[in-house]
C-alpha cells in the first residue's frame, strides 16, 4: 500500500466517524426538543374533572324512549 492511499482511508474514516456523531447529536437534540413539547402540551390540557357542569350530571342513562 502506498502512503498517499492509506492517508485517504483515514481521512475518510474520520469523516465517517464525525458525520456519524454529528448525526447522534442531531438526534438526541430532535428527541429532547420533542419531549419539551410534549411536556407542554400535557401540562396544556385540562384535567377530565375539571369541566364546568354541577356533579349530578352524567350519572343516569335514561334508556326508556
Amino acid at each position: 500500500m502506498e502512503l498517499s492511499s492509506i492517508s485517504s482511508q483515514v481521512s475518510s474514516q474520520a469523516s465517517a466517524q464525525i458525520a456519524a456523531q454529528m448525526s447522534l447529536l442531531l438526534l438526541r437534540k430532535t428527541l429532547e426538543l420533542q419531549a419539551s413539547s410534549i411536556t407542554g402540551l400535557v401540562q396544556a390540557a385540562a384535567p377530565p374533572g375539571a369541566s364546568g357542569n354541577p356533579p349530578h350530571l352524567g350519572n343516569s342513562i335514561d334508556v326508556m324512549a
